[in-house]
């Protein structure tokens, strides 16, 4: 009993001297960045500060050293906001997201860029694409696909007439809880508010424990979450940010009805991204309309055995019974490999248009 004071000294003591270390090293990564923001200004007039491929490679090494005892992912957490916060001494990053604040596209925002970048709310998808072009932000956030109820479609088509050009994508863990107000009689909850796609992930929890009440469809969680709180009646959908934000209790945690429910999202700017390592590249085709034309697309894909990892179709504006045909696959087109199934894929197309080559999702 007498040695536990002096070990748990020695062990404080010990996180104290870590604790300076640790305080040093990232001070100095601090001055190394705003070192490299110097040079960069001097030598390169309109310098991108931001590399998406560079902050790639960084964060998989960091979880291909990481001995334990924390998780790898937890870890290149840890080091994303290292990152962050040394970017921001060199020029902080403005991003455009569909909001409100407190939706999960901030969330997902925020995983991706960190804390320290500066996120605004958009009303609309298509307002994010006119920030980005515009150049009033540096990059914008959208959802791009669900994995319980499919594809985002508005973000798709959004991408048919723009020049934008997909940079990153990262991909969320989607958590929906019940929230009420402080106000709220929760025996007497007859009307739930959120967004049309969190009832659809929740319908069977929702038919299960609130068969009555009635669902109505707002245009974000975190617009759900505002409305609660004026409302004695009523519930909500929505995440832990909005959660926060407005104040609100949790009734029910985790009340999407698939374990697994995730949604996809991109990272759009305008910069070309070189090859991290690990990389996927997302190109919209439109084919001549005459049998096989799918086969015909699909196959030097299989010929040169590249992985497609999603296909979709939406109906072209072209024409009535057109489609035009959305692919992602494994690969960039700086890859001799890849650039030539592109240039078979142009022959055999009416029309080919490369979206971005990015680094598969770290985090």
């Amino acid at each position: 009993m007498s040695d536990t004071p002096t070990n748990l000294d020695e062990l404080r003591e010990r996180i104290d001297s870590l604790d300076n270390d640790i305080l040093r090293l990232i001070s100095e990564r601090a001055s190394c960045a705003q070192e490299v923001a110097e040079v960069k200004t001097e030598r390169e007039p309109g310098a991108v500060f931001y590399r998406p491929e560079r902050e790639a490679q960084v964060l998989r090494r960091i979880m291909e050293l990481n001995p334990g005892p924390l998780n790898s992912e937890e870890m290149a957490r840890l080091f994303r906001e290292i990152m962050s916060a040394c970017l921001a001494l060199e020029q902080p990053v403005k991003v455009a997201y569909l909001g409100p604040e407190g939706t999960f596209t901030q969330q997902a925002a925020l995983k991706h860029f960190g804390e320290s970048a500066v996120s605004l709310p958009m009303a609309a998808i298509d307002e994010v694409f006119r920030e980005v072009e515009a150049g009033a932000v540096n990059y914008g956030v959208v959802p791009v696909e669900n994995s319980t109820e499919g594809v985002i479609s508005h973000t798709l088509d959004s991408f048919i007439d723009s020049s934008i050009r997909i940079c990153g994508e990262v991909v969320l863990r989607i958590h929906h809880h019940l929230l009420v107000a402080d106000t709220t009689l929760r025996d007497k909850i007859s009307r739930v508010y959120s967004h049309p796609q969190s009832f659809a992930q929740c319908r069977k929890w929702l038919d299960a424990h609130f068969p009555r009440a009635e669902r109505v469809p707002v245009s974000s969680n975190a617009e759900a979450a505002r409305m609660v709180k004026g409302e004695w009646h009523s519930a909500a959908i929505a995440g832990d940010m909005a959660a926060k934000l407005y104040d609100l209790e949790r009734v029910a945690e985790k009340i999407e009805d698939r374990p697994d429910n995730s949604t996809r999202f991109l990272i759009i700017g305008t910069q070309h991204v070189p090859m991290s390592g690990a990389d996927k590249t997302s190109v919209v085709v439109a084919m001549r309309n005459q049998p096989g034309a799918l086969h015909e697309l699909l196959e030097p894909f299989h010929r040169h055995q590249i992985d497609l990892t999603r296909l979709e179709t939406r109906p072209s504006r072209s024409g009535v019974w057109n489609y035009v045909f959305f692919i992602d696959f494994k690969g960039h087109v700086d890859e001799p490999k890849v650039a030539a199934v592109l240039e078979e894929v142009r022959l055999r197309a009416s029309e080919l248009k490369v979206l971005g080559s990015y680094p598969i999702g770290v985090l």
